[in-house]
């Protein structure tokens, strides 16, 4: 495999000279696109406070279990599922509580966040971003968050419900692949309107890792760095998240414009890709989900492999992962307790799907012989 993954040390000093200078110009304030490289460009703290913050990060009691939530949220739903401004900034008060006890009621703001489940044709309910303050949160379950993304139910249905479920799985799997992965947790929420305190629906919905914490648990920082090709991130971490999109059937993800992907950078300079959003998939479905046509694929369940062409003794070296936890993916559709029966058979046949095709008897043909080489996805 070849050696990548780490910048050039001309391209690095570039960047953190036209970083530095931004900065020392107060009059002329830095721009949008030069915010990841003065990120870059700051001092990394020492070795132990570094440790301490992984540490805090991954003992998170958010993410200490598996087991869902049950929690009310209480707020004018009514407001905040007609705001539907992409990258809104607006913020509707509420607050959370651990199933129906009002007296452990925690302040938080609400606001709708997303791209496809803001609009109103697709969703309902828009996908939530709640906000806490950490005095609030103090000693709770939600201890040492600041923001969270809340996956909603999307449509008040049970079709929908289930897809919460079905994208909870994903998370999961990813997580046994790799260490540098988004957590997720599930919660029964239920819906509670602020004026008349009447219970508008209860359904799952599902917390989504902060990218801080990501980086923190990786020793590294979460940074938007633009324009980002193969050649520029980890190999390893690279195929296992190229191979992880495949094994899902997920398309909906770009590395160069940063789609559903978060970059984490160490301040050695590598850089991980992490994927999240997996409502795309083949392995979810999606109603309302649809493939690009610009990449010849008729449904989202069609598998296209768009990931850094290699060699069939690094896919299989990397495909070895998958093989070795292949027990634990399919255990996980039984540990989502609330998952249809039917699904569970239906999502384990299409996973086999992909074990077949890349065993070693069909490797070459499946990855190498087809492969599309592309500096990036």
């Amino acid at each position: 495999m070849v050696n990548r993954g780490k910048w050039g040390a001309a391209a690095v000093a570039g960047l953190m000279a036209t970083a530095v200078l931004a900065a020392q110009e107060p009059a002329r304030k830095a721009k949008a696109p030069n915010a990841p490289y003065l990120k870059l460009a700051e001092a990394w703290p020492d070795a132990e406070t570094m440790r301490q913050r992984k540490i805090e990060a991954e003992k998170r009691p958010l993410f200490a279990g598996d087991e869902p939530l049950a929690l009310t949220l209480k707020a004018d739903f009514k407001a905040i599922n007609k705001d539907r401004t992409e990258n809104s900034t607006r913020r509707y008060p509420g607050t959370f509580s651990m199933g129906g006890d009002s007296s452990s009621a925690i302040p938080v703001d609400l606001g709708s966040r997303g791209h496809s489940r803001l609009n109103a044709r697709t969703c309902g309910w828009v996908p939530l971003r709640v906000v806490f303050k950490k005095k609030d949160v103090a000693g709770t379950v939600f201890d040492g968050q600041s923001s969270l993304k809340l996956v909603t139910h999307c449509r008040d249905n049970d079709d929908f419900e289930q897809h919460v479920l079905r994208e909870y799985v994903p998370y999961r799997i990813y997580g046994l692949l790799s260490p540098i992965a988004f957590r997720a947790r599930l919660a029964k929420v239920a819906y509670v309107d602020a004026a008349s305190g009447k219970t508008l629906t209860t359904r799952y919905g599902m917390f989504i890792e902060d990218d801080s914490d990501v980086a923190r648990r990786a020793g590294a920082r979460s940074v938007d760095l633009p324009r980002t090709q193969f050649k520029d991130l980890d190999p390893e971490s690279l195929m296992t998240m190229s191979l992880f999109e495949y094994m899902i059937a997920n398309t909906d993800v770009s590395i160069f414009k940063l789609h559903n992907i978060k970059l984490m950078v160490t301040e050695q300079h590598t850089t991980y890709p992490v994927p999240y959003d997996f409502d795309y998939s083949g392995l979810v479905d999606a109603p309302y989900a649809s493939p690009n046509p610009k990449l010849g694929i008729a449904s989202v369940r069609d598998r296209i492999y768009r990931g850094p062409c290699e060699s069939e003794a690094d896919f299989d070296r990397v495909l070895e992962k998958f093989r070795a936890k292949k027990a634990e993916v399919m255990g996980l559709f039984d540990s989502v307790a609330d998952l249809n029966a039917g699904y569970r058979k239906q999502a384990r046949s299409y996973l086999e799907g992909f074990y077949s095709a890349t065993d070693r008897s069909h490797l070459r043909k499946t990855l190498v012989d087809g492969c599309v080489r592309a500096p990036a996805m």
